[in-house]
């Protein structure tokens, strides 16, 4: 018998801006999808994923590497298999038919990373919607790597507000951030020294903003390790972030112990 529903909040994004013109090829990481949700599976959760055109995700390529699963062959295998055959991950619905039908019946909330979500989910009214309804309800909400500067898409504008972090306007993002529900929140999100070896490495090509910034701006209490690319989980309140690829697991069984402790 399932112990409970958990929503997983997927990107459509394929394509993400660089400053100075060009764009850079992304998606959501392998890792951070299927280790999270076939934790939640096996600790008795059912999941549901949506998207906001109701299309399968796209994996990052960087992401697909049995690197990322600590050279666990096995643990890799698992994971690809997942993502391509299994029926939750095929299954997708649309973030406005989850909102339409309600979101009383699901116990918490989960958003991958990967850049992918920093272009569409950070700006999606929808995801907006989502992430509110959590937030009142008081239910887990786990968001990893580049995924928690999604929590600024409850932010009544938040288009203008990722548009303003563009122009590096600081003094216009602030005041579209006024009375934000995450505000004061502790929260960890992947690094500014994080992202510019992404930058340097993988993007091939300067971001607009980082994620550190993002979540400051909005009024996030953010911190993150000295370490590059260590394992590290934030928990305050209902919100459970975590900084990075090596994070998969330790969010995941944050997010679990959350949600067995709501039950």
């Amino acid at each position: 018998m399932s112990k409970g529903h958990v929503l997983v909040l997927g990107s459509n994004a394929t394509q993400i801006e660089l400053h100075g013109g060009g764009t850079a090829t992304i998606g959501q990481y392998l890792n951070e999808t299927a280790v999270p949700s076939l934790a939640l599976l096996d600790a008795g959760y059912d999941i549901v994923l949506a998207t906001p055109n109701g299309t399968k995700p796209h994996i990052d390529a960087v992401s697909d590497t049995v690197d990322h699963f600590g050279g666990d062959e096995a643990a890799y295998e698992r994971a690809k298999d997942f993502f391509i055959n299994h029926p939750t991950m095929n299954d997708v619905r649309t973030l406005k038919s989850v909102v339409e039908a309600g979101l009383d019946g699901f116990v918490g909330v989960f958003v991958p990373g990967g850049h992918a979500p920093v272009v569409d989910l950070m700006q999606d009214r929808d995801a907006g919607t989502i992430l509110r309804h959590f937030h009142a309800a008081a239910k887990p909400t786990a968001l990893l790597c580049h995924g928690p500067v999604v929590v600024v898409a409850t932010l009544d504008d938040a288009p203008a507000f990722r548009k303003a972090l563009e122009e590096g306007d600081d003094a216009g993002a602030a005041d579209l951030a006024r009375d934000w529900i995450y505000s004061g929140y502790r929260m960890t999100v992947f690094s500014a020294s994080e992202e510019k070896i992404a930058e340097e490495q993988v993007l091939k090509g300067e971001l607009f903003f980082d994620m550190e910034k993002a979540l400051r701006s909005a009024g996030g209490d953010v911190s993150v390790t000295d370490k590059n690319f260590a394992s590290n989980v934030v928990v305050d309140r209902e919100l459970i972030t975590g900084q990075n690829p090596a994070s998969d697991q330790a969010m995941a069984d944050a997010l679990i112990e959350a949600l067995d402790r709501a039950a």
